[in-house]
């Protein structure tokens, strides 16, 4: 008879150290203590946190990613809005419980690690990178078309093709991207409550814009420019939603205040909820007004699809200046919140082992981590030149996505695991939300191209390799186990 090999007690016992590694959890209460204890000034209340919110999430989707949607939906856009702003609402709602839980810079991320372990808390974070970096480049991205707008409406001049789009767009280097990624992170570096105050201005600017919008384009809505109301289906409905999921990114942004606000437990959740309220029902305004004023069919693919319905509609040049001027400011708000929320996501992760420690360090005075806004601000600004903006919105929205299922989960599981523990914000009808929520992300993520995929699929093979061959061993955790 042939002999049975021995079992390696070396690889056997590795292997379940290397088990044990990647399901390790983080204790709510840790994560509690070190916000509590933690380097960053709480400087931030209510309104502050509601228009991070608000800053971060309305921009380039009404702006920019609108022309891109109206050619795949029709005139069901405005469902196309409806759906994907009902997908951000159930996880919005799962947000608001676990913010005002874990108030911590981590957002899902350290959602994830009190929840699912580290390893899924890693992928979580790795998402997040995916959603807040690669946005802020596709915010930037259209930041630089509404800057060729504004002076081909202006001054009847546009900066050369070469230097305003990236490869693949007809362009070499798209230099405005990095221009307005590079003015952000100057004022990111001055403080979060100087950034703060700078984007409640932008703010009111932005919503300002949309509501002229909406008053001049409701002059010359037409009730045929609805008909047919669904051209390409049910099926373009969805995928419409799923594109203009991107417009409902940088809701959780006010999550990742949570060590800068002064009263977390109370004021995150409503920050986030309020913010989604008035972001969805400005975006169905604008949405219902744009494809009204003009035939789904004009739309073409348009990047500055809002500047061109004023132009379309009125012979007086001085409305889409504003629009255009307007939509500048808006998308410089995006930039500003995204990539704050992109630096504190890396500082938690910093704090905890798993990526370099100089991306958690803070500077004394300003309370800013410095290299991580140094960082962030290069990787963004070379993803902005050089990547064109489709490619970057449905990558992000895939990523983004993927996180707020796992928010979703999350909820699920503190439910069961900590029922006692103090919630500020329960989710209404918890299991069915959660659910439903995990549920609207898969169908979404699912509505998004084979390419789109490809791209999430090899994000996440480069996020594995990193974590194997770097972050696991050098996690905090693992020091506390050793």
């Amino acid at each position: 008879m042939a002999r049975s090999r021995p079992v390696s007690t070396t690889s056997s016992s590795a292997r379940g150290r290397l088990g044990a590694a990647v399901l390790r959890r983080k204790p709510v209460t840790d994560l509690v203590a070190e916000a509590d204890h933690g380097p960053l000034k709480r400087s931030l209340g209510l309104s502050q946190l509601t228009m991070l919110s608000i800053g971060a999430t309305l921009g380039s989707g009404i702006f920019v990613v609108l022309g891109e949607a109206v050619p795949v939906a029709g005139p069901a856009v405005v469902v196309s809005f409806v759906l994907a702003g009902i997908t951000a609402l159930f996880s919005a709602l799962s947000y608001a419980e676990l913010a005002g839980m874990i108030p911590l810079s981590g957002s899902s991320y350290s959602y994830a690690y009190a929840t699912l372990g580290e390893l899924v808390a890693w992928v979580c974070g790795w998402c997040l990178v995916l959603e807040y970096g690669v946005s802020v480049a596709s915010v930037a991205v259209g930041w630089g078309q509404y800057v060729n707008e504004l002076l081909h409406l202006a001054f009847g001049i546009t900066l050369p093709e070469a230097l305003s789009g990236p490869p693949g767009d007809g362009g070499l280097v798209n230099i405005p991207a990095i221009v307005v990624v590079l003015l952000a992170m100057v004022l990111l570096l001055s403080g979060a409550k100087e950034s703060a105050r700078a984007n409640a201005v932008m703010v009111v600017v932005k919503i300002g814009t949309l509501i002229l919008f909406c008053a001049i384009a409701f002059t010359a809505v037409r009730a045929q420019n609805f008909t047919p109301f669904l051209p390409l289906g049910l099926a373009g409905v969805s995928a419409g939603g799923a594109k203009l999921f991107f417009s409902y990114i940088g809701f959780d942004a006010a999550s990742t205040a949570g060590e800068e606000a002064r009263n977390p437990q109370r004021d995150l959740p409503r920050a986030i909820l309020l913010s989604l309220g008035i972001v969805t029902v400005l975006y169905c305004l604008v949405a219902f007004a744009a494809i009204g004023a003009l035939p789904w069919q004009e739309f073409g693919d348009k990047q500055a699809a809002l500047s061109h319905v004023l132009t379309t509609i009125s012979s007086n040049p001085l409305w889409a200046i504003l629009l255009a001027i307007g939509a500048i400011v808006a998308i410089s708000s995006v930039v500003l919140t995204v990539l704050y929320g992109q630096t504190r996501i890396l500082f938690a992760m910093s704090r905890d082992g798993l990526v370099p420690k100089a991306l958690s360090t803070v500077h004394p005075k300003t309370g800013v981590p410095r290299t991580n806004t140094f960082v962030v601000s290069g990787f963004v600004a070379l993803l902005a030149a050089f990547i064109p903006l489709g490619k970057l919105a449905d990558a992000t929205s895939i990523g983004t996505l993927f996180a707020f299922g796992l928010v979703n989960v999350a909820v699920l599981i503190l439910r069961k695991r900590r029922p006692e523990a103090k919630r500020t914000f329960r989710v209404p009808f918890s299991p069915v939300t959660p659910i439903l929520g995990l549920a609207c992300c898969a169908y979404m993520m699912f509505s998004l191209d084979g390419a789109t995929w490809i791209v999430f699929g090899a994000w996440m093979l480069v996020g594995l390799v990193i974590y194997f061959g770097y972050s696991v061993r050098r996690s905090r955790l693992a020091e506390v186990v050793r």
